[in-house]
C-alpha cells in the first residue's frame, strides 16, 4: 500500500486502553513513548491490535509546532 503521508513512524504497541467507543493506543518508537493515538474501538478490533504488535503511526497534520 502506498500512502502520501510523509511522517510514518514505526514502533511497537506498549499499552491499550479499550473503551466502548474509542481505544487509546500507546506506541513506543525508538525506546520512547512518542505517540498516543485515539482510534475507534471498532477499528482496533477489526485490525486485531494488541500489546506487542509492530505498527506504523502515520501523522498528517496541517501544522506541526517545534519548540526549543
Amino acid at each position: 500500500m502506498q500512502l502520501s503521508t510523509r511522517n510514518q513512524l514505526k514502533g511497537k504497541i506498549t499499552e491499550m486502553k479499550k473503551g466502548p467507543v474509542s481505544t487509546e493506543v500507546t506506541v513506543d518508537i525508538g525506546g520512547q513513548t512518542l505517540v498516543v493515538a485515539s482510534i475507534t474501538t471498532g477499528s482496533a478490533d477489526s485490525m486485531g491490535l494488541k500489546v506487542g504488535d509492530d505498527v506504523s503511526a502515520l501523522v498528517k497534520a496541517s501544522s506541526v509546532m517545534i519548540a526549543k
